[in-house]
């Protein structure tokens, strides 16, 4: 069961695009080392546009995640291959189906 989420928006910095996306591969193995990451997604909108997408069971799931291995890996790159500082957006679970 999913109650809570985190919606990045991140846009690439120019000629950047394959960096971020190995970047956000790379972010898929710490993702299976946080017990309370229910689901993690690294995605491409197109255009330089993606987003990380991830839930968790509880706030407190989400907390551990903001201040873990993913965050501050993206914190650290994001000078380099982001336009702007990435917006983390807290989201509420209305509904979800996930697999099990």
């Amino acid at each position: 069961m999913v109650t809570v989420g985190l919606f990045v928006p991140l846009k690439a910095k120019q000629g950047k695009e394959a960096e971020v996306e190995s970047f956000l591969e790379s972010g898929r193995a710490l993702a299976e080392e946080e017990p309370q990451t229910t689901a993690w997604f690294a995605l491409r909108m197109g255009s330089g546009d993606y987003a990380i997408v991830d839930f968790f069971p509880d706030a407190e799931g989400r907390m551990a995640h903001v201040t873990g291995a993913i965050a501050e890996a993206l914190m650290a790159k994001a000078p380099e291959l982001f336009e702007g500082a990435p917006e983390i957006m807290e989201v509420d679970v209305i509904a979800a189906k996930l697999p099990g």
